[in-house]
């Protein structure tokens, strides 16, 4: 009997590979560019599943075109480029990978919220240009973390992960999450409406996933009640920070630096961003560590496989 077929949009980790070759006949785009739409809409045609990534938009279109497919495996924890209402109507099941990737993630948000406070992205530029000659009391100049105020906005696991880091740089955390139970929030935390947390914070970090309610949440008036020596840090969703708001409220220092793993229309990055040497800017890699990419791989492949043998995918989100 053969093999169910799936298609993966870009090469995985090989665990992952190795565990689906157990179970499907395997294609794959392997190509270091991402697939173009046409050609994902021809390859998906004859799959029973598809494992892709964010970056992919999995529309009605792209359903249509593909009347076996019985589940879309996505590689990451978010899931809106999936039409999922479709995809219920026509009952494929549609997957993500929560949990593995959140310490990494919280790892890599105090990665940038360091970098920002201390200059390090400038103060590396400035070494390597030649221009160092020796020590200077007012040199590179940044902020101190410890004793200071962390917020929080959105407090699930990412959130909580870099609210427990917080606590060895002895900050005061406040956090905002309408969609979480205070109760199953330590009371060492505070909890505060957004324009408090933005007003009375040193450092905010965003954690909230993006919906139609969070798009554009961090706006030109947020912006404008946050302190001028704040920092502002996303790790999340480009889309839920007004891009061009933050590129003013930076050029102008309404508040004094931003560190963004994220962007509103990836993988464009506006010139006036590149341009600002108070922004710290990564290519998307909240995730990138060996084993966290390695464990997010295997359970997008336990969840296509889940599928097709029917059982209980790991997580499934509709």
């Amino acid at each position: 009997m053969p093999k169910p077929k799936i298609f993966i949009t870009r090469n995985i980790p090989q665990p992952a590979l190795d565990r689906l070759a157990e179970v499907f006949d395997i294609s794959i785009h392997a190509n270091d560019k991402a697939i173009g739409r046409q050609q994902l809409m021809q390859d998906v045609k004859d799959m029973d599943a598809l494992l892709c990534l964010l970056t992919d938009s999995i529309d009605k279109e792209l359903l249509e075109a593909a009347p076996r497919l019985k589940c879309v495996s996505n590689l990451a924890v978010g899931f809106n480029n999936i039409d999922l209402e479709y995809a219920r109507s026509r009952n494929i099941a549609v997957c993500n990978t929560p949990g593995v990737l959140t310490e990494t993630t919280a790892d890599l948000t105090w990665a940038l919220l360091l970098a920002c406070a201390r200059r390090v992205v400038e103060a590396d530029n400035y070494a390597r240009s030649g221009r160092f000659e020796g020590w200077e009391p007012l040199l590179m100049l940044g902020v101190d973390v410890f004793s200071k105020t962390l917020g929080i906005i959105g407090m699930g696991r990412i959130g909580s992960a870099v609210a427990r880091r917080a606590e060895g740089f002895g900050m005061k955390v406040l956090w905002f999450d309408p969609q979480v139970d205070p109760k199953t929030v330590s009371d060492k935390y505070e909890r505060a409406d957004l324009r408090h947390l933005c007003s009375s914070s040193d450092f905010i970090s965003i954690h909230v996933p993006l919906t139609p309610d969070t798009h554009h949440l961090v706006n030109s008036e947020l912006l404008s009640l946050m302190r001028p020596t704040a920092v502002l840090i996303n790790t999340a969703r480009g889309p839920i920070v007004d891009e061009e708001a933050l590129i003013k409220a930076l050029r102008d220092k309404k508040i004094a630096a931003a560190g963004l793993d994220v962007f509103e229309n990836e993988p464009e990055i506006p010139a006036e961003l590149l341009e600002l040497e108070n922004a710290v800017l990564l290519p998307h890699i909240g995730s990138a560590s060996i084993e966290t990419r390695t464990k997010m791989a295997l359970m997008a492949a336990e969840n296509a496989i889940a599928v097709i043998q029917g059982t209980e995918p790991p997580a499934r989100v509709n």
